[in-house]
């Protein structure tokens, strides 16, 4: 029988006995990704408990659109989409206190890129990676289902030291792989970015079932600044 199936019948048992637990908020079975059950997974909503991040401003400089707004609904929406699927989903702020040590199957940090008429994600990987071949597969899925999903194209030119040493990924198990993702620019991509939140999260979503579908093999851990080859 499969997952899915069982979880059905489960749920259907627990509702003819009046069972009122946690189940009207479990998973839909059908939505379930057998590879994602019951998989740790860590967002952070990019400046969220710390500032706002990016501020869009009109010419008589009120605030039209600021980051962390944006991270938080795509954080939110994403984690709703991960749950759908059968995922433990955790969102944590931007310095949260939860991250010390945190061991989980994945973490993606969401962050959205500056006011600038300029178009495009950009997502990246510690410097020092004890696992930089598993982190590499993160940002291989996004290349592959968040650009799909999106529309948006790579921009890899802007990708900066604020993302390649992140203060998070100094903070985390070493063994728990990690990215940041910068979900487009403010400036030019704001229509999808604020109208269209529903299909980047989407985006973001499919990029990490991606990853646990992939993440068949156990991390080999090296030291930081070494190649795994090494």
């Amino acid at each position: 029988m499969s997952l899915a199936a069982f979880f059905a019948i489960a749920l259907i048992v627990a509702r003819i006995l009046g069972m009122d637990m946690p189940w009207s908020q479990a998973p839909n079975a059908q939505n379930l990704v057998l590879q994602a059950f019951n998989r740790q997974v860590a967002l952070i909503s990019g400046h969220a408990g710390y500032d706002s991040g990016a501020v869009c401003t009109d010419a008589g400089d009120n605030v039209l659109l600021t980051e962390a707004d944006v991270n938080a609904q795509v954080s939110r929406q994403a984690a709703e989409l991960l749950r759908a699927a059968g995922a433990d989903v955790e969102i944590f702020d931007e310095y949260d206190p939860r991250l010390e040590n945190l061991q989980a199957e994945v973490l993606l940090s969401i962050h959205a890129d500056s006011c600038i008429d300029a178009s495009g994600y950009k997502a990246a990987y510690y410097t020092y990676s004890a696992i930089p071949q598993i982190e590499q597969r993160i940002l291989d899925c996004i290349d592959l289902h968040y650009a799909a999903v999106t529309g948006l194209p790579p921009h890899p030119d802007t990708v900066t030291h604020n993302m390649t040493e992140y203060h998070a990924f100094r903070r985390i198990a070493p063994e728990t792989p990690a990215a940041i993702l910068e979900l487009g620019f403010l400036g030019g991509d704001q229509a999808l970015l604020t109208a269209q939140t529903e299909r980047v999260a989407r985006g973001v979503a499919d990029s990490l079932l991606c990853f646990l579908r992939d993440k068949t093999a156990a991390p080999t851990v090296t030291a930081p600044g070494e190649s795994a080859g090494q």
